[in-house]
């Protein structure tokens, strides 16, 4: 049988797994954006109000020591995005797929992204200006500035523009509706599914509709994240409701740091250094859970993983090929259903803007991770107390490079290699973390930079699409 009910909410391509397997099952993946490692309450913080995923967290495997690939949003995303894609137009050949996309993202590369990956339904919200729009019913308008020079955020089902601009408020419902209705509709049809769902929240502007406003004890950022929690015990509740509990993985990850330059309304990375655009771990180490009732055990692991190793790990679940490319993921089966050994023993760390000439930031070796280069955020950060978060902290060689022992100074307090006599053991692991370097930026090919493309304005959708002038002209009832 193949995985033929197929529906990705979030910012990757569709994702088409075909199986040998006679019952292979559904996966549920859902991604929180911009979500510090020390956000939820099952991660330590005091006064988040999660109690979907901390009951997820309780019930399932939580990761201790799982990595987005990069440390800021697109990029981290099209991790699962271009894999997904490179699925889709190597494999597939399954019947009747549907295919969809519900996200925030940049229209020019969503909109490419969804003609090559052949999306046949989505429900698409794209990255747009937020001024004047309003966050939070009753009246309360939109927190700072945003993106300028675009069009106003749009909200589209396939081809068509349903709102432009989208009504904040009004979203994360919507989405939880075509969910569930999706879900509903493979469980009548007996047919597994992969379902990619991937917030909003809690990505600044955070928003909410009238159900969680003011409902928490952090503000708008709280806000925001209870209403994420609600839609992941909604997603919850439809597997209940039609018996599908039981034969659906559900795992989930975000795709990056917090986002400490809007202080308490950025998240919190916890004990973890710095946030979202660093290198540092609170910039790339994130919260993660999988669950799967009799399947897999409640515990807590403290076993490397990363983004990395979704696909590799849903295609030997339901036996199905990888794509002809080299991957840098692997398959977590043994971590997942038998308290093994993850395959994972290092995890590169490379910045918002990497370069051929410097390669990786950074490279955790087993328990020790080593710093080449350090920077403050891409984000220009300077309401942080620590100094080497902040935006203009500039870049700095570390030569030796900062080593740190992970497992008993996660925070990144204390290099190994000051105050006093390094021990020939310490020694050892910096010159296998040297070597380690060396080979990656050799072998390392990068493409063609996207950005430096510059930008294709006829790629944003208007729903308008002869009006003048553009962007502003593009609002619609």
């Amino acid at each position: 049988m193949r995985w033929a009910c197929i529906w990705l909410l979030g910012p990757l391509g569709p994702l088409v797994l075909l199986s040998a397997s006679t019952n292979p099952p559904n996966v549920l993946l859902i991604f929180a954006d911009d979500l510090g490692f020390g956000d939820l309450g099952s991660y330590g913080h005091p006064t988040s109000a999660t109690p979907n995923l901390d009951k997820m967290a309780a019930r399932g495997l939580r990761f201790t020591d799982f990595y987005a690939s990069c440390p800021v949003c697109s990029p981290s995303r099209l991790v699962l995005g271009t894999l997904g894609c490179g699925l889709v137009l190597g494999h597939g050949k399954g019947r009747s797929l549907r295919l969809g996309l519900a996200l925030r993202w940049g229209a020019g590369t969503l909109l490419a992204t969804r003609r090559a990956c052949r999306a046949e339904r989505s429900l698409l919200s794209l990255q747009g200006p937020c001024q004047n729009l309003t966050c939070f019913p009753p009246h309360t308008k939109c927190f700072g500035t945003c993106d300028q020079g675009v069009v106003p955020v749009p909200l589209l089902l396939n081809q068509s523009i349903l709102q432009q601009p989208l009504t904040f408020p009004q979203l994360v419902p919507l989405y939880n509706k075509f969910s569930r209705d999706f879900i509903a509709d493979c469980a009548r049809q007996g047919r597994p599914f992969l379902l990619y769902y991937a917030s909003h929240h809690t990505h600044y502007p955070q928003f909410g509709s009238e159900e969680y406003v003011g409902q928490s004890l952090r503000g708008p950022f709280g806000d925001a994240l209870m209403e994420f929690d609600g839609s992941v015990g909604l997603l919850l509740q439809a597997l209940q409701e039609n018996g599908l509990e039981g034969n659906t993985l559900v795992f989930f990850t975000a795709d990056n740091g917090p986002e400490t330059m809007r202080m308490a309304r950025g998240g919190s990375s916890g004990l973890l250094k710095c946030g979202k655009g660093t290198t540092y771990e609170g910039g790339m180490r994130e919260p993660a859970v999988a669950y799967w009732p009799g399947r897999i055990s409640p515990g807590v692991t403290h076993e490397m993983a990363s983004t990395l190793d979704i696909l590799p790990t849903l295609a030997a679940l339901a036996g199905a090929p990888l794509p002809p490319v080299p991957l840098d993921g692997y398959d977590l089966s043994p971590v997942l259903f038998g308290g093994g050994k993850s395959p994972r023993q290092m995890m590169f760390y490379y910045p918002p803007s990497p370069s051929t000439l410097l390669g990786v930031f950074a490279v955790r070796y087993g328990k020790h991770k080593a710093h080449f280069f350090t920077q403050g955020s891409a984000f220009h950060s300077g309401t942080t107390p620590d100094p080497d978060c902040h935006g203009l902290t500039p870049l700095t060689p570390h030569e030796p490079p900062l080593l740190f022992d992970l497992e008993a100074d996660p925070a990144e307090n204390y290099n190994l290699l000051q105050g006093g006599a390094v021990g020939p053991e310490v020694l050892r692991v910096l010159k296998e973390i040297q070597l380690h370097k060396a080979l990656f930026d050799q072998r390392m090919e990068f493409g063609e930079s996207q950005i430096g493309k510059g930008i294709d304005s006829a790629l944003q959708p208007c729903c308008a699409p002869g009006c003048t002038p553009k962007p502003s002209c593009c609002h619609c009832p």
